[in-house]
């Protein structure tokens, strides 16, 4: 018995070995990457990098899983970092606390990359990071505003819909000759908010699901 056996059972000892050799980074430890970053550690993925600039706030208790009231004002990627070891001490952990952006240069090559960011500017430059690299991705669109797991999908860039943001990302690759990709997306309409305002609502069902689909992917891919 041990903490893989699970996985061992579903995927076989093959499998296993290729996620405990394998490097997956995740930019964004927020609502949808922390879930990400959660599943990629519980399914024996051997090493992760964390990308995140961002502290832990209150606000953010109802949505991300590193969100506790024991880590209120601590640094996403290291409250991450404690709590994967905690899953597994066996994995390799690396940690950035920095904003990802055009001037971003990480001596790092990993097998897979998730982008669970909200910027869209961070987006495009992440796109571009990965393009210069050869480093396979994919990409966390809107999961504010929307309460039905069941629109989210996974398509390329270009095939997507109804989103705003996968709109707006999809005009930059077009306008800027990137290369197709995958993302994770929902066609659900975003509901109107009661109270208005500038910040967007969303819930753990939605942003969890975004997370796991987006990991899910990955763990695919990387054992094909």
């Amino acid at each position: 018995m041990d903490r893989l056996q699970r996985i061992r059972l579903l995927f076989g000892e093959e499998s296993v070995k290729k996620l405990q050799q394998s490097t997956v980074m995740v930019v964004g430890c927020g609502a949808v990457g922390s879930f990400a970053i959660e599943s990629l550690a519980r399914s024996g993925v051997g090493h992760l990098v964390l990308v995140d600039f961002d502290k832990v706030e209150e606000s953010n208790i109802n949505r991300q899983l590193f969100a506790l009231d024991s880590t209120i004002g601590k640094n996403k990627v290291e409250v991450a970092k404690s709590r994967i070891l905690d899953i597994n001490p066996n994995i390799k952990v690396d940690v950035f606390n920095i904003f990802f952006d055009d001037k971003t240069n990480l001596d790092i090559k990993p097998d897979f990359v998730i982008d669970a960011i909200d910027s869209v500017q961070s987006k495009i430059a992440l796109y571009k990071w990965c393009f210069d690299n050869n480093i396979p991705f994919i990409s966390s669109m809107g999961a504010a505003r929307k309460t039905d797991p069941s629109k989210i999908k996974i398509d390329k860039i270009s095939k997507t819909t109804v989103c705003p943001l996968a709109s707006k990302i999809r005009h930059i690759v077009k306008d800027e000759r990137l290369k197709d990709f995958p993302v994770v997306y929902s066609t659900e309409v975003a509901s109107p908010q009661p109270n208005g305002g500038r910040e967007f609502g969303s819930i753990i069902t939605v942003t969890g699901t975004f997370g796991l689909l987006l990991s899910d992917f990955v763990i695919k891919k990387l054992i094909s």
